[in-house]
């Protein structure tokens, strides 16, 4: 029998300004930016990356910045919430730091007996802060803005909007390996390997929804774990024998890559856990600079004078 995926990889998702981006998440949001590098299948535009110290998958959020493109539309077929994971009796202070920073807050609320912080970034893309109580192994990032005692931990859980729950369901269950777990009201929760943050995956079943449309502020993808090569091949054996297309492995310099559309119409993506964001940057360098990787090193040049300046976080302590 193969092994089920791991849990959550990364999520990545559309945005408008790179400058804006990079100061929400790594300013407000205080997570690491542990890699700027530009998107392989269209060098014009960038790539960045933001985790926890080392970039741990299950950590990890990443964004297309696309400026001239539309808004996107939140709908069936899509992720429509990124969770992330926070301590025990921190909602109050993010409650009070997203306020100062002007963010609209939804009332908190109680899901599956935790507390849940509901808001959107500049672009409108759902996210969600997620008291969890066991994350002892989880740090987060301690060099930026955020106290460590209140710092984000790393991904919580995705929800996907569908409008059959059986069909994602199957894909999810059946091929992936999550199982279910739970259930109140139209939210089903499954879970992976031993269900900890970061292994979650909500379906809200919703059958008169209208379709989504992915632009810039909603996600693009939900990238999930193999553990190597051979755990993703085994995984791509699954995929095809549910009758999915998924494409053939796809090096992307920091995992490996194979991507398919669940039924219901979400882009999945099985990445590798190695080798890791450390590969081209030293641990205190990640994110400092543009990366690139090695079959593009020789156009930098060219590159580089095609995307727009940004101004890069600095490690501050608050």
């Amino acid at each position: 029998m193969v092994k089920g995926v791991l849990g959550i990889h990364h999520v990545t998702a559309i945005s408008s300004d790179p400058q804006k981006t990079l100061d929400f998440y790594a300013k407000i949001l205080g997570l690491r930016l542990i890699k700027l590098t530009i998107n392989y299948d269209d060098p014009t535009t960038y790539h960045v990356y933001f985790g926890d110290e080392i970039g741990h998958p299950g950590t990890v959020l990443t964004f297309f910045p696309w400026p001239s493109q539309p808004g996107g539309r939140k709908g069936s077929g899509q992720a429509t919430k990124t969770s992330f994971s926070i301590p025990q009796e921190s909602a109050k202070y993010w409650q009070d730091r997203l306020k100062s920073h002007s963010v609209s807050l939804e009332a908190s609320r109680k899901r599956f007996g935790e507390t849940v912080l509901s808001f959107e970034d500049h672009d409108g893309q759902g996210l969600e802060l997620v008291e969890t109580k066991v994350i002892e192994d989880m740090t987060g990032w301690t060099e930026g803005p955020v106290p460590k005692e209140h710092a984000i931990r790393g991904l919580h859980s995705v929800t996907l909007l569908e409008e059959v729950l059986e069909r994602t369901e199957s894909v999810l269950v059946d091929t992936l390996g999550f199982r279910q777990v739970g259930e109140e009201e139209n939210r089903f929760r499954y879970e992976a390997e031993k269900g900890a943050a970061g292994t979650i995956v909500d379906i809200v079943s919703r059958p008169d929804s209208k379709r989504g449309f992915v632009s810039v502020g909603t996600v693009h993808h939900v990238a999930f774990r193999a553990l190597d090569d051979e755990h993703q091949k085994d995984l791509r054996q699954e995929i095809l024998k549910a009758d999915l297309n998924v494409t053939q492995v796809i090096n992307r310099n920091y995992f490996h890559s194979i991507y398919f559309r669940e039924h219901g119409g979400v882009l999945f993506e099985v990445a590798t856990d190695q080798p890791g964001f450390a590969i081209d940057e030293s641990p205190e360098k990640l994110g400092t600079s543009l990366a690139l990787p090695p079959w593009l090193e020789n156009s930098r040049a060219e590159i580089e004078k095609n995307l727009p300046p940004v101004v890069l976080p600095r490690r501050v302590v608050a």
